[in-house]
């Protein structure tokens, strides 16, 4: 369109040979195409910059000169922008010249006229952007000024602060967990062994273990207070005491959450920070272990824990760091903050002590961590010291207890946190009695305020079996062991003539494999020992309850209370009876000696007798109980079968 105006003035062409001033008899026509250029050229850049262009150019005197070819090579150094063209077009070059500087005039437009529009979308987004960064920074500012909250979240809040001066139960257990290793009972040794591993200059790693409510933890954490006070243990007034369940642990293959180890929140990922996300840079967010760094990492029923979780957690043991990774982590990253950068090429601190609880045996723990730990052993407690703990509990309570309370209670639990769980719901039941007709009397809790909640609660007696005095035919109490808690196994056997080869064996089959094996071992040692063979009777013999038998240590009892059926001679019911039997009639060693005679002093039980080669794990402390080691079933014979 350009061209087309430019050309539309003198467009007739003159033919050859013909002279200029004959082709051309109206001159002025050239001169107002070339004044036409000009002023498109002043259209274009602006008067002014036209005129400074023509000056830095050296165009400016040709510009403004009388002859139009002059103006022309005027026109070609504007166009071209070119100082050094001085050749001055001929007459008869001037329409070529003109049609060249018109193309270029024309595509000078064009392009003006694209870069205009561009300019004009540029300024649009920029304008658009800078009213966006705009409001941001108003948010911003608004945040620092008036804070993240607004009238909304600072009523949840006090909501919030409402619900946390409400108290139910968790004060009154407060109250009566053990605020010093003192006031602990029953664990005199555990604590000593405990204190030994942890209150040192180097303290090692522990596993903890014991039945359930004895005081693992609360042992645990006191004896770190112990550690802070002496001067020469690393641990600080500021040491962490980190509790965590290992039931609840689980590895997750994705590693995308590790609340024990820490994980790596990645920017594709929900829980990532905005800022490290809009930026594509990982995070990572560490775990118990550092949170434990410097004091101690409780992990209870650390038997129960994942076990590939458990390996990583051996290797943050040793390494006393956690390393992270991930594949959006680019080192390289400029934008990376120092802590995210220090995290992935160092790790986090983890160094740490672990004190793991179980109520397992410890062959059922990974022989890894057991490698690397001490091992420390809780007792059982025994009637005395639920006892102990009830007294002390109601003291607590600033309560006053019938003398049957304690006893009764020590009946129906050996956990000291179930027993303490007994008196306390005993002592609402007394509190809400006296309210009404004495508010302001001490609390008495009675003995009818315990059975009530017994009732209530479905209670059974831990130990149903009891000693005593007089002796009984076929009948004998053996030992059992399960979760470190001894117990009484009754074990009773009955005889009849039978046809003489014809007799026939029974035994429940729910007492296991092992306690069969048993009776089939004592069929022998009862004829070696009596000379009777058990094939000229019809035998039964049967664990009472049905309970499972893992073990081969209830053969000993088993051969006993065949033969005083066979023999017609009473067993003393004040007596136990531990140990494998060999078909030599040999008395054979058995785990769990100490936990058998813990479960005796329950039972009531006056003496345990034991095979010789384990007369070296019978405690040193024992009251109340006589432990005999013997070899053979014929040395136990002559003690616990009563003669006519």
């Amino acid at each position: 369109m350009v061209k087309s105006v430019l050309r539309g003035v003198g467009e007739e062409k003159p033919g050859p040979g013909v002279a200029w001033r004959d082709r051309f008899p109206q001159e002025d026509q050239l001169q107002r195409q070339v004044t036409a250029l000009y002023t498109l050229l002043a259209n274009l850049y602006g008067s002014d910059k036209l005129v400074m262009k023509a000056g830095k150019l050296d165009a400016l005197k040709l510009m403004r000169s009388k002859v139009l070819t002059e103006r022309v090579l005027a026109l070609q150094r504007l166009v071209y922008e070119d100082p050094t063209l001085d050749k001055v077009p001929q007459e008869a070059e001037l329409l070529a010249v003109l049609s060249e500087i018109e193309d270029e005039i024309a595509d000078l437009i064009a392009r003006k006229t694209v870069e205009e529009k561009i300019e004009q979308k540029i300024a649009e987004r920029m304008q658009t952007r800078h009213e966006e960064y705009v409001k941001d920074i108003k948010l911003q500012v608004l945040k620092e000024v008036a804070g993240p909250d607004n009238p909304n979240t600072l009523k949840k809040y006090a909501e919030l602060e409402k619900l946390e001066q409400v108290t139910l139960s968790r004060s009154a257990l407060e109250k009566l967990r053990p605020s010093s290793l003192e006031q602990v009972v029953g664990q005199d040794r555990a604590i000593r062994v405990l204190l030994s591993k942890l209150v040192s200059p180097y303290p090692q790693h522990v596993i903890v273990y014991g039945p359930p409510g004895v005081g693992k933890t609360t042992v645990a954490r006191l004896v770190l207070e112990e550690a802070k006070k002496i001067g020469y243990t690393p641990f600080t007034q500021n040491a962490p005491f980190i509790e965590v369940d290992g039931t609840t642990l689980r590895w997750d293959p994705r590693e995308v959450t590790n609340p024990l180890l820490g994980s790596v929140h990645d920017p594709i990922y929900q829980g990532a920070r905005r800022d490290l996300a809009e930026s594509a840079i990982p995070e990572p967010k560490p775990g118990l272990v550092t949170d434990a760094h410097g004091g101690i990492l409780f992990i209870d029923e650390i038997g129960d824990m994942d076990p590939i979780l458990m390996n990583k957690l051996l290797k943050v043991l040793e390494d006393k760091r956690v390393k992270f990774d991930s594949a959006y982590y680019d080192p390289d990253d400029p934008g990376v903050p120092k802590y995210i950068k220090k995290l992935f090429e160092e790790g986090a601190p983890a160094d740490f002590i672990l004190v793991a609880a179980t109520t397992r045996d410890p062959a059922e723990i990974s022989p890894a961590l057991r490698s690397r730990c001490a091992e420390v052993f809780f007792e059982p407690l025994t009637k005395k010291a639920v006892e102990q703990i009830v007294c002390d509990a109601a003291q607590r309570l600033d309560a006053q207890l019938a003398p049957e309370v304690p006893g009764l209670i020590s009946d129906y639990s050996i956990e000291g946190r179930k027993a303490v769980g007994m008196l306390a719901d005993a002592y609402g039941l007394a509190l809400y009695e006296q309210y009404t007709s004495r508010p302001q009397a001490a609390v008495r809790i009675g003995k009818e305020h315990l059975l009530e909640v017994i009732r209530t609660s479905r209670l059974i007696p831990f130990t149903k079996t009891k000693s005593k005095a007089q002796g009984e035919i076929g009948k004998i109490y053996g030992l059992g062991v399960h979760g470190f808690v001894g117990s009484i196994i009754e074990i009773e056997a009955v005889s009849f003539p039978a046809e003489k080869g014809k007799g026939k064996l029974r035994f429940n089959e729910t007492a296991g494999s092992m306690a069969k094996d048993s009776v089939f071992n004592a069929a022998s040692v009862v004829r070696l020992l009596t000379g009777l063979d058990l094939a000229d009777y019809d035998l039964h013999v049967n664990v009472v309850g049905g309970g499972k038998i893992d073990g081969p240590s209830a053969g000993t009892a088993i051969t006993l209370a065949i033969i005083s059926c066979l023999l017609q001679r009473p067993i003393r019911q004040d007596i136990a009876v531990t140990g494998e039997v060999s078909i030599q009639g040999k008395v054979k060693e058995v785990g769990g000696i100490f936990e058998k005679i813990y479960g005796a002093k329950q039972a009531g039980i006056k003496e345990v007798f034991i095979p010789q080669d384990n007369e070296n794990e019978i405690p040193s402390d024992l009251a109340e109980i006589k432990v005999h080691p013997v070899a053979t079933v014929k040395e136990l014979m002559d003690q616990v079968l009563i003669t006519h």
